[in-house]
């Protein structure tokens, strides 16, 4: 389902493993500070909300700075039905590239 990643990237990170997102050969070459803020900030671009997003200016000033960030909440186009799939779905999923049909 197209929107699984989306929901696995909201429900694990809310879960504190982030890190389950993300295949194994980025996390050995890359500053894990760094990548978990990345994700936080990436959830935050995509809540349900568009008035909860942050802008573009604030998306840097977060990428360049380590000031907590707030918690994202529930994303957007992530319905009841997809939450009870992610659920019941495995805990694990890698980055993959996405092609245009």
């Amino acid at each position: 389902h197209h929107l699984n990643l989306l929901g696995h990237a909201w429900i694990l990170f809310t879960e504190g493993k982030p890190l389950e997102l993300v295949v194994e050969s980025i996390i050995e070459s890359c500053n894990l500070s760094e990548l978990i803020r990345s994700i936080h900030i990436a959830l935050l671009c995509v809540q349900e909300d568009p008035a909860d997003r942050p802008s573009m200016s604030c998306v840097v000033l977060m990428l360049g700075n380590e000031e907590t960030l707030p918690q994202p909440k529930q994303p957007g186009f992530f319905t009841d039905r997809d939450l009870i799939e992610v659920a019941y779905s495995s805990n694990k999923c890698s980055i993959s590239l996405l092609e245009a049909r």
